[in-house]
């Protein structure tokens, strides 16, 4: 475990495992990093990998009210806490925006990414024109309801069909978990509707970047991507076919060998 100071003076905290080069893992929403442990468990014999703890799913920080300027700081804390060169970083869901924010922020600190459907802002926000899908999540909230906020985010957010947002419900009321890191989802994609449009700051990104999605994921997280490959200067888009959104788990040879493959570009080769 990798425990540093970020410059705010708390502490920033990664599962480290593994030897050899480093390749960091950004976890997506609802999560501590524990859902990429199966990727995570077939890179380590070959590869140093750090699962970072977002700040904003740190229930001992109250993150679910940070700021992504605050999870980016987290992010860095840790980089510098590994040291040595550029490393790249495998990043899923929110937890890739928060990296497309952290590369603009320390540009000399990455060698590549793997971004497996970020949901940038492209058009419309995420939280609907006037935010009034985080509105009646959060009055859920307010109710004591997580699992009808999550419902709300996952069908009209995700996109998900309504019949598994149902499920979804009943599945995170009976797991205290699940229900302790709803606040943080959603204020998670506030979050990014508060960042906006960023395709023309994105552009500026110029290290090779894999864009990864699952052609069973909703339609929208694929039009996301394909918008960030006509801006990104060394964009690669590969397709998992019969995966959506959670190959990390379904699927992880797969997205661990996509990983590799990305490494070995980027990476000085061993010795």
């Amino acid at each position: 475990m990798i425990k540093t100071s970020a410059a705010d003076g708390t502490e920033a905290r990664a599962i480290d495992e593994g030897s050899g080069p480093v390749i960091l893992v950004l976890h997506p929403g609802l999560d501590d990093g524990a859902s990429w442990g199966k990727v995570a468990a077939l890179l380590a014999p070959r590869h140093r990998v750090v699962r970072v703890h977002r700040r904003r799913y740190r229930l001992d920080l109250d993150g679910a009210s940070c700021t992504i300027e605050q999870e980016v700081e987290h992010v860095l804390a840790v980089v510098r806490a590994i040291g040595g060169g550029p490393m790249p970083v495998a990043a899923h869901s929110s937890g890739a925006v928060i990296a497309l924010e952290a590369m603009l922020a320390a540009p000399s600190a990455f060698a590549g990414a793997l971004l497996y459907e970020p949901p940038v802002v492209i058009g419309a926000p995420l939280g609907g024109p006037h935010g009034e899908i985080h509105a009646r999540a959060r009055a859920a909230l307010a109710a004591g309801k997580p699992g009808k906020a999550l419902q709300i985010f996952v069908r009209d957010t995700v996109g998900v069909p309504a019949w598994t947002a149902l499920l979804i419900r009943a599945f995170v009321s009976v797991e205290p978990r699940l229900r302790a890191l709803v606040p943080g989802q959603i204020e998670d994609n506030a979050a990014i509707d508060t960042l906006g449009i960023r395709l023309d700051a994105y552009a500026g990104i110029d290290v090779p970047m894999v864009l990864l999605g699952g052609d069973r994921s909703p339609a929208h997280l694929g039009e996301r991507l394909d918008a960030l490959a006509r801006v990104l200067p060394q964009a690669e888009r590969v397709v998992l076919h019969g995966e959506g959104h959670g190959a990390h788990a379904r699927a992880p040879g797969q997205v661990a060998a996509t990983i590799e493959k990305l490494a070995a570009r980027v990476l000085p080769p061993p010795g």
